[in-house]
């Protein structure tokens, strides 16, 4: 079959496919066209992989497993990580760290941007004002983490764990008070997560991906932050479609042209919060208070709100 990975090139993206997909096609095709020849298989494949190249990556990363060996053990991680002089930071930039274990390790505010850690264990991991720009955090823990002031750009945090058992205690989840979480991609429960002075611009906290199965029993339909402090935070421009946001905090917070489409935000708080241009189309108010909200004329969807009555203005 394919020894690598093949890239195909449609309307000016690049999709990278994993061969595993790629002899699952070619299975399914000789099954069905079996009297084709191969160049006509191989023709209709690649046909197939262009007609659904927005299927085929999220985020430009293979489909498939991920590898488990990383690029340094947990143990030269610490030892990195302890021998840096003060006032020097770290650096673990670029690195391929998967599924390591690293809770509890103080990361004295590294830089580990563009690094990916998949399946990571960050566990009261101390990572205030740590770089993890255009990092991959997809299914790490972060459980009691302290991102306070670290830089998240760009990065991915796709279904990690932050709870230790099925109550969801909210002390376990992670705090990211004056983060830097601009164009963040979060797929995650954060339950009581502390977002306070972050800035979410751009932030992209739909729940569901391009690819077959997506909204499913077995994915999530919906992220779910209830009891979230966005106090005094930036979401300028943020998609929080489909969001549970009960008894969350906004006050203060830059809510401009931010995405509430179907979101649940009963109990929500955005005294002082400037909503001009938040859309709140089908967006359930139950309880909500704008009392003092700033732009209320200037917000969308209103009208096609639910429990608009019941909400205070």
């Amino acid at each position: 079959m394919f020894s690598g990975r093949d890239e195909f090139v449609s309307a000016g993206a690049t999709k990278k496919i994993s061969p595993g997909y790629l002899d699952s096609c070619m299975i399914t095709i000789g099954r069905r066209f079996g009297s084709l020849s191969m160049v006509q298989i191989l023709s209709a494949l690649t046909f197939l992989i262009l007609l659904c190249g927005p299927f085929a990556a999220i985020a430009d990363q293979p489909l498939g497993p991920v590898p488990t060996t990383a690029d340094m053990s947990a143990k030269a991680v610490t030892t990195l990580l302890f021998q840096a002089k003060p006032g020097v930071r770290p650096d673990l930039s670029g690195k391929f760290l998967v599924y390591l274990d690293l809770s509890e390790l103080n990361f004295k505010a590294a830089n580990l941007a563009h690094s990916d850690f998949y399946g990571a264990d960050f566990t009261g991991a101390n990572l205030k004002g740590a770089d993890l720009s255009h990092t991959r955090l997809d299914r790490s823990v972060l459980m009691r983490a302290d991102l306070s002031g670290a830089n998240l750009t760009g990065a991915t945090i796709l279904r990690p764990t932050i709870y230790a058992d099925l109550s969801t205690n909210t002390q376990d989840a992670p705090r990211f008070t004056g983060a830097n979480l601009t164009e963040v991609h979060v797929q995650a429960e954060l339950s009581g997560s502390d977002f306070r002075g972050a800035n979410l611009t751009r932030a992209n906290f739909y729940p569901l991906e391009g690819r077959p199965g997506e909204g499913t029993l077995a994915t999530t339909y919906r992220n779910i932050l209830k009891y979230c402090d966005f106090s005094g935070a930036q979401l300028g421009s943020a998609n929080l479609q489909r969001a549970v946001l009960w008894f969350a905090k906004f006050n203060g917070a830059d809510l401009k042209d931010t995405n509430f489409m179907d979101a649940d935000l009963s109990r929500a708080d955005f005294s002082g919060a400037n909503i001009a241009g938040a859309d709140f189309t089908r967006a359930d108010l139950d309880g909500a208070n704008f009392v003092g909200a700033i732009g209320v004329s200037q917000a969308k969807g209103l009208d096609q709100a639910v429990n608009l009555d019941r909400a205070l203005r």
